[in-house]
C-alpha cells in the first residue's frame, strides 16, 4: 500500500526492481560484445524506435490525443540534425537537441487544432501533417530534395563514431535517460493532468486542470522525443530521404504502441522490441528455406511478388487485429496475466 507521493514517484520500488534494473544495465553494457554486427545495428534501430513509441505513448496513451503525423516529427528531427550540423557547424549533441526543440515546436503548433478537434478528426489532421511535410520538405534544394542528404561525420567530445558499435552506447544512454525521464513525468502533476484529460476533460477543466496547456504540453514533448529519435535514426543509415518519412511510418509507430500497451511505460517498449525486429526480419523472408519458396508460389497464383516483400506490414496489420480481440492491453497485459498465474500457481 502507498501512504504517500514519494512512493509513487521513487525508481526503485523494492530491492527487486533495483537488482533486475542493474543486471539490465550490465547487459546493455555487455551487448555489443556478446552479439555479431548485426545485431549491434538491430539493437541501434530497436532503441531509436522505443525514444518515438515511449514519447507517443504520452500523448496517444497518456492524454488520449490521437496521432498519426509521427513521421513527420521523425523527419523534422534527422533533417534538422543534419542541416544545423553541415550548415550551422553546430556539434552533434547541441544540434541534436536543437532538432528536437524544432520539432517540439512544430508539435505545438499542432497541437492547437487538438483543442477543438477529437478522435477521428484529430487523426486526419495530424496525417495531412506528415503527409504535407514531406512533400515539402521533397521541393527544399536545402534539405536535398527529393535525392536526400548524406549525414556527415559524427564527432563527440574528438571521438569518432563510424561504427554501429562505437555508435549504440550513445544511443543506448539517450534512451534510458529519456525513458526515465517519460516514466517519472508519469507520476507527476503533469502526468496526472494527461490521465485526467485522457478520462474526462471537461470533468478535468472544471477541477481546473489547463486543457490549453497540458494537450499542447503533450503534443510538444512527444514531438521532441520523436525530434531526439529522428536525429539518431539519420546517423544509423547515415542517409536520409522523404520517402523514408511517409505514412506507413506513422503507422508503424502506432502500431507499436498499440500492441505494447498504452498508458503504460513498459507496455510500448516490448512492442518496439518485438516490432522492430519483426521489421527487420520480415524484409528477408522470401530467402528463408520453404517458407520463403511458399511465398513465391503464393503470390504466383494470387498476389504478387511485390505484395510479398512488404509482407511486414500484413503481419503488423494481423497481430495488432488480434491483440483487439484477445487482449485490449497489449503484450503489458500479458504480461501482467502471467505474473498473476506464477503468484498462484498451482492454485
Amino acid at each position: 500500500m502507498k501512504r504517500d507521493y514519494y512512493e509513487d514517484v521513487k525508481l526503485f520500488s523494492s530491492g527487486v526492481t533495483l537488482f533486475w534494473f542493474v543486471a539490465l544495465i550490465i547487459f546493455l553494457l555487455l551487448y555489443p560484445f556478446l552479439f555479431e554486427n548485426y545485431y549491434v545495428y538491430v539493437a541501434n534501430y530497436i532503441a531509436i524506435n522505443i525514444i518515438v513509441v515511449v514519447g507517443l505513448n504520452l500523448l496517444v496513451g497518456y492524454t488520449g490525443q490521437i496521432s498519426l503525423g509521427h513521421a513527420g516529427f521523425f523527419a523534422i528531427g534527422a533533417y534538422g540534425t543534419i542541416v544545423l550540423m553541415t550548415l550551422a557547424s553546430f556539434p552533434f549533441l547541441l544540434a541534436l537537441i536543437c532538432a528536437g526543440l524544432i520539432a517540439a515546436g512544430f508539435g505545438f503548433l499542432l497541437g492547437l487544432p487538438a483543442l477543438r478537434l477529437e478522435g477521428p478528426y484529430l487523426a486526419i489532421a495530424t496525417l495531412g501533417f506528415g503527409l504535407t511535410l514531406t512533400t515539402v520538405i521533397g521541393r527544399i534544394d536545402m534539405l536535398g530534395g527529393r535525392q536526400g542528404l548524406h549525414a556527415p561525420d559524427l564527432v563527440i567530445m574528438g571521438y569518432h563514431l563510424e561504427t554501429d558499435r562505437q555508435f549504440y552506447y550513445l544511443a543506448m544512454i539517450i534512451m534510458v535517460l529519456l525513458v526515465i525521464f517519460a516514466r517519472n513525468i508519469t507520476k507527476t502533476k503533469v502526468g496526472r493532468a494527461f490521465v485526467a484529460i485522457r478520462d474526462a476533460h471537461i470533468a478535468a477543466e472544471t477541477m481546473g486542470v489547463n486543457l490549453v496547456l497540458y494537450k499542447t504540453m503533450a503534443f510538444a514533448l512527444s514531438a521532441f522525443y520523436a525530434g531526439i529519435a529522428g536525429g539518431l535514426f539519420a546517423f544509423v543509415l547515415r542517409f536520409i530521404e522523404p520517402e523514408l518519412f511517409g505514412f506507413f511510418l506513422s503507422i508503424f509507430f502506432l502500431t507499436m504502441a498499440v500492441a505494447g500497451g498504452l498508458g503504460t511505460v513498459m507496455g510500448p517498449i516490448a512492442g518496439a522490441i518485438l516490432l522492430s525486429f519483426l521489421d527487420l526480419e520480415l524484409r528477408n523472408i522470401l530467402n528463408v528455406p520453404y517458407v520463403g519458396d511458399w511465398l513465391r508460389q503464393l503470390s504466383t497464383s494470387y498476389f504478387s511478388l511485390t505484395g510479398v516483400s512488404n509482407i511486414q506490414f500484413i503481419v503488423f496489420g494481423t497481430i495488432l487485429i488480434l491483440i483487439m480481440l484477445f487482449e485490449p492491453l497489449g503484450l503489458y497485459g500479458l504480461w501482467i496475466r502471467m505474473k498473476k498465474y506464477w503468484k498462484t500457481w498451482p492454485f
